[in-house]
């Protein structure tokens, strides 16, 4: 266990830093973007007025501020995978070690950004209003926990009938059930809609487009990464580039 805890968290640092780049490189411009037209809508200050000093500098925040956020975030990740395979592997499926990575990270990025996203999705800094936060981001975690919750039903299900129903008719089953479930929570939470008039659809767009970048490129190289050292580590399999070495160290010379 403590094991697979350390690499798994070592996947989750090294995916944090490409998903970092991926965010500064590429969602920071229509971040810049959409405090640009914030700033254009602002009033004029009043001439002699105090200014209110920002309590983080934009440079912080772009830069080390952003990219500690999104390294701890993947590293709490890479945990939290490890624990999930170390539950699952062997219990669940006949799946192999890399097999089990990949379905687990493929139904985490469903239920954690996917399903969100369509219900609540990421806003730029010039949209969505202070007063509302802290509701909005109680719905968000709400619609979570609910796509986790399903996500488990729908496997139950799936693995229930599929002895007698067989893999493909078992696992449209759970399909159904899942989108059941998500399509009754869509209905019932309550909408977040602040996006202003006049707000410039394209900026939404792009800034829409490289928050699911980032995410994507996280969970991406975690089902990659995490599932060669889980391979290695519960099925004594060396690691690629060390089977190529050994293959080569053995081959027959002329």
């Amino acid at each position: 266990m403590r094991t697979l805890l350390v690499r798994g968290m070592l996947a989750g640092l090294v995916a944090g830093v490409l998903a970092f780049l991926w965010a500064h490189f590429v969602g920071e411009s229509p971040v810049r973007a959409a405090i640009a037209v914030e700033e254009a809508a602002a009033p004029k200050p009043v001439p002699g007025a105090p200014v209110e000093e920002e309590l983080v500098s934009r440079s912080t925040q772009e830069t080390w501020g952003l990219g500690l956020g999104v390294i701890v975030f993947s590293v709490a990740i890479g945990g939290f995978l490890s624990l999930v395979f170390a539950m699952v592997y062997g219990r669940t499926s006949a799946l192999r070690a890399r097999g089990t990575v990949a379905a687990i990270c493929g139904l985490g990025f469903l239920a954690i950004v996917l399903v969100p996203l369509t219900k609540y999705p990421a806003n730029p800094p010039a949209v969505g209003s202070a007063d509302t936060i802290n509701e909005r981001t109680e719905w968000f975690f709400v619609l979570i926990i609910i796509a986790l919750v399903a996500v488990v039903a729908a496997v139950r299900l799936g693995r229930q009938l599929a002895a007698r129903w067989g893999a493909g008719n078992a696992t449209f089953a759970a399909g159904l059930l899942f989108v059941v479930l998500i399509a009754v929570a869509h209905l019932a939470l309550p909408a977040q809609n602040e996006v202003r008039a006049g707000f410039p659809p394209q900026i939404l767009w792009d800034f829409r487009l490289a928050n699911l970048g980032t995410q994507l490129i996280l969970w991406a190289t975690l089902a990659f990464g995490f599932g060669i050292a889980a391979e290695h580590a519960v099925e004594g399999r060396p690691a690629w580039w060390r089977r190529d070495a050994a293959e080569r160290s053995t081959a027959p010379t002329a």
